[in-house]
């Protein structure tokens, strides 16, 4: 295995609302130093992607404005934890809020990195079933449209060029795939 660098100091480079950039300096097990920059968390206590199953063979995602992409992007519904909540907890307060159900049943599956060299960010990835109407007022400055879409046509999501976020990419196949191992 190998040793992790020594951190040697840590600085803010730049804090808004929303972004804080850390600057490292690390020397590594070999006496390389370097300087990195990394996205952290401004606060917060993490964050929850849901895959919520509407049946075993059907996902409700949502189309929502993605300011990045300056476009509209279907994708699974995710929001921060606050404080209290566990990734459970968040994730049937985010569904309720995003897609207008609770959900009697949810599983963690696994956490989720985008970009591990550069940010810290990380994302627990929970399946809700057993749906049932439940809405909360939420966040998002418009309301979601909910999109049903089939699991077994991922590959036709993909294509229509209407889902492009790697974590939901990623979030749809490991729950695919795990319910086709069951």
């Amino acid at each position: 295995m190998s040793i992790l660098p020594k951190i040697l100091h840590k600085s803010i480079v730049s804090k808004s609302r929303l972004f804080c950039i850390e600057g490292l300096s690390l020397q590594f097990a070999n006496g390389e130093r370097r300087e990195y920059e990394r996205l952290i968390r401004a606060g917060g206590f993490g964050a929850v992607m849901i895959v919520p199953l509407l049946d075993d063979e059907t996902v409700l995602l949502v189309r929502e404005y993605a300011a990045g992409l300056e476009k509209y992007e279907l994708g699974l519904p995710k929001g921060r934890m606050e404080a209290g909540e566990d990734a459970l907890m968040a994730a049937n307060r985010e569904l309720q809020e995003e897609v207008g159900y609770g959900a009697d049943e949810l599983q963690w599956l696994t956490k989720l990195s985008l970009a591990p060299s550069y940010m810290e960010h990380d994302i627990d990835v929970v399946i809700a079933s057993n749906l049932y109407p439940q809405k909360l007022p939420g966040d998002e400055p418009e309301e979601l449209e909910v999109v049903p879409w089939k699991l077994n046509a991922l590959d036709k999501l993909l294509a229509s060029g209407e889902c492009s976020e790697a974590r939901t990419i990623a979030g749809l196949y490991l729950v695919r795939d795990f319910l086709n191992s069951q």
